[in-house]
């Protein structure tokens, strides 16, 4: 069921959610039919087989069976439990969720432990004369200092699990949260000797940290752990700061200074990804929110390398909405030297003269090749089309196919054509037996409205002993007395129901696929009468069995 939070006001708050516009916000969607269709962002795959059916509102995979409403997108998307997705649609809805216990693992005491912990090292920063000058060398303002929440985690193997480990309980919460390292039967803190950098959510709560050695040692670098709180490839560091700036032009840099250096200019909106590759989740969650996205990437050979790398991360969510661009800044260049040598005006020139990612694409796959020459043209071909046929179909595409023919002469058609046909992934295997107790589950959970068609049926089949026929009626008798529920919210309703993983199999749209819409409502007929009437053979048999038994006592 819906744990917790009133049935009513998950019913109403689903009713209000548009889940093609709460998905699109974050993956490219196309119409198709009655449908929208992406590739799934749960699995890798080339062919498109994720769907989201705006009358139905629900979400579902053909190649992986990922399944849900707009309340599973989020907790499966972007990692949230069920109350934080919740809070999220109804914040959203302009609606307020009520004061209930929250369903699920409670992460508040983890949030409270990383709060305090964010304090304690603020206040060492403040204490530690060695990293407060290191910050001045670095011409970081105190208003930056303040505004990103730095701190310092002195050189201690303790300093934590003294002040904030205070019996096992807490020391479990430490090493949960990733602060801790448990080896053996030996704990230390994690972080020591390190300038903190706060890596917050989208409500500002911090979920891990970045911390920059002072001195000599290895790693330079080092991150928290994945968490229950913290999930590396779909953080940003300053995502939150950008929000609170108000930012709708994002820039991604490449280290933590850039991001503060670039906002102490006046250069607002800038995230890092956290000392890895741009993921595509991370870029995904970018495109939630900016109107304008550029990659600014280090003057040297490695940030070219990472150029490429986000180019390929960027092309299977590459619309053109919102655009992307690429800056490449001189040699021996980062952000953060560039804008305290150059000053705010003569950045914010470079941003204006950034590359559109078209043309990016195009000059990338061009080095080395001679377009004079039929064999350069070939190798463009050879290049770029596996490339296009990875961006979203619609006009984007369209208009890279334009400009392959413009640069090689091939007719569009002959370049279209000839892509090699892919054949999509293998649909997962339907249920081997279709019983009626079966069929009748999964046509009330994909079309809650035949319930109410369902209750002039008959009844006699309620008195039989089937494996599923206690389900059957809960779940008819649920969605009869709710007229305008929809396919999604029936099913978030039994999120916590223990048959919750056999009802999302029998969502499938597969599971129906031999019934065609027209004949839904004759199929339910048909399926009832057959449970009618045996729950009429089975009374005819019980009536027989006692008339032998009172004949032979």
């Amino acid at each position: 069921m819906a744990g917790r939070i009133p049935a009513a006001f998950i019913d109403d708050l689903l009713a209000r959610t548009d889940i093609v516009e709460l998905i699109r916000r974050r993956l490219p969607l196309r119409r198709v039919g009655k449908n929208y269709q992406t590739r799934c962002p749960f699995h890798e795959e080339k062919t498109p087989s994720f769907i989201v059916n705006p009358e139905k509102q629900f979400f579902h995979c053909f190649g992986c069976g990922a399944h849900g409403s707009a309340i599973g997108f989020l907790m499966d998307y972007e990692q949230r439990d069920f109350r934080e997705a919740v809070e999220e649609l109804a914040q959203i809805a302009g609606l307020e969720v009520p004061s209930t216990q929250p369903r699920g693992p409670d992460h508040r005491p983890l949030y409270e432990l990383m709060a305090r912990a964010a304090r304690l090292f603020q206040e060492q920063l403040r204490q530690h004369s060695r990293a407060q000058a290191y910050l001045r060398e670095r011409g970081v303002a105190e208003s930056q200092i303040e505004f990103f929440g730095l701190g310092y985690a002195p050189p201690r193997w303790d300093f934590l699990l003294q002040r904030l480990g205070s019996d096992d309980q807490h020391r479990r919460r430490l090493i949960a949260c990733g602060l801790v390292v448990e080896q053996g039967e030996r704990c230390y803190d994690r972080f020591r000797n390190r300038l903190l950098f706060p890596i917050r959510d989208r409500r500002g709560r911090c979920l891990g940290f970045g911390g920059r050695l002072l001195g000599e040692g290895q790693p330079k670098y080092l991150n928290s752990p994945e968490t229950p709180l913290f999930h590396k490839r779909r953080m940003l560091y300053g995502w939150y700061e950008a929000q609170r700036k108000g930012a709708k032009r994002l820039i991604l840099v490449e280290g933590y200074l850039d991001v503060i250096a670039l906002d102490q200019f006046g250069i607002s909106g800038a995230v890092a990804s956290l000392g890895t590759a741009l993921s595509s989740q991370q870029l995904q969650a970018l495109r939630t929110q900016a109107q304008e996205i550029i990659f600014c990437f280090d003057g040297d050979q490695a940030g070219r390398s990472a150029a490429k790398k986000a180019l390929e991360t960027a092309l299977p969510q590459a619309t053109g909405d919102p655009p992307l661009s690429f800056l490449f800044l001189p040699e021996g260049e980062d952000p953060d030297s560039l804008v305290r040598k150059e000053g705010k005006a003569a950045f914010e020139k470079r941003l204006e003269q950034a590359l559109p990612l078209s043309d990016y694409f195009f000059q990338s796959l061009e080095e080395g090749l001679d377009l004079r020459i039929l064999e350069g043209r070939a190798q463009l071909v050879q290049r770029a089309k596996p490339r296009i046929e990875q961006v979203p179909a619609g006009i984007f595409q369209d208009l890279l196919w334009e400009r392959l023919r413009e640069r090689t002469g091939i007719a569009l058609d002959r370049l279209r054509d000839s892509r090699p046909q892919k054949s999509g992934p293998p649909s997962p295997p339907r249920p081997k037996r279709a019983t009626p107790v079966r069929l009748l589950v999964a046509l009330i959970l994909q079309n809650p409205e035949l319930a109410r068609v369902a209750q002039s049926l008959g009844s006699d089949w309620r008195d039989l002993k089937q494996p599923g026929i206690d389900l059957l009626q809960e779940l008819l008798d649920f969605a009869a007395d709710r007229p305008n529920l929809t396919a999604g919210a029936l099913l978030e309703h039994y999120r916590n129901h223990p048959h919750y993983p056999y009802l999302v199999r029998l969502a499938d749209p597969q599971f129906l696929e031999h019934i065609p819409e027209s004949g839904l409502a004759a199929e339910l007929q048909e399926q009832f009468a057959r449970l009618n009437q045996a729950a009429q053979t089975e009374k005819t048999r019980e009536a027989l069995r006692q008339s032998i038994a009172l004949r032979n006592p």
